[in-house]
């Protein structure tokens, strides 16, 4: 996987839960087995916002050249993703969310395994680099 695929499917993947998550939150919770109160509701809107904004920075970054952009935006995604799976793993585990649920720890895992996939690859290409211009 490229750098350039992984941010278009981030961007797609944020550009749908986030704007459900926006407009429609009871609704998305719903579906997955939860409820939502009004702080719930809250909450759920500012996560659909963050997820816009990550929509941004992944849509908008796709084409960067930059190695030192590219990993950080890297280790941002591969850091967020993995506390993504921790923390919906926990939720699932717990019996919050129904096995809807288990799907969205399967999303969190992709991107976690594809930014590490993708970071390794990109410090290989680096020290190739320098290995051979030395």
């Amino acid at each position: 996987m490229t750098f350039r695929t992984l941010l278009i499917i981030k961007a797609a993947v944020c550009l749908v839960f986030g704007v459900l998550l926006l407009f429609a939150p009871a609704a998305l919770i719903g579906l997955l087995g939860g409820e939502l109160s009004g702080a719930g509701v809250f909450t759920a809107r500012e996560y659909g916002a963050a997820l816009v904004g990550t929509l941004l920075l992944t849509w908008f970054a796709k084409g960067v050249s930059a190695s030192d952009a590219k990993r950080a935006i890297l280790l941002d995604l591969l850091v967020y993703d993995a506390i993504g799976v921790v923390v919906t793993l926990q939720v699932v585990l717990s019996g919050v969310l129904n096995v809807l649920g288990w799907a969205i720890v399967a999303v969190y895992l992709f991107f976690a395994i594809g930014s590490g996939y993708v970071m390794s690859g990109q410090n290989r290409v680096e020290k190739g680099q320098a290995l051979g211009g030395a």
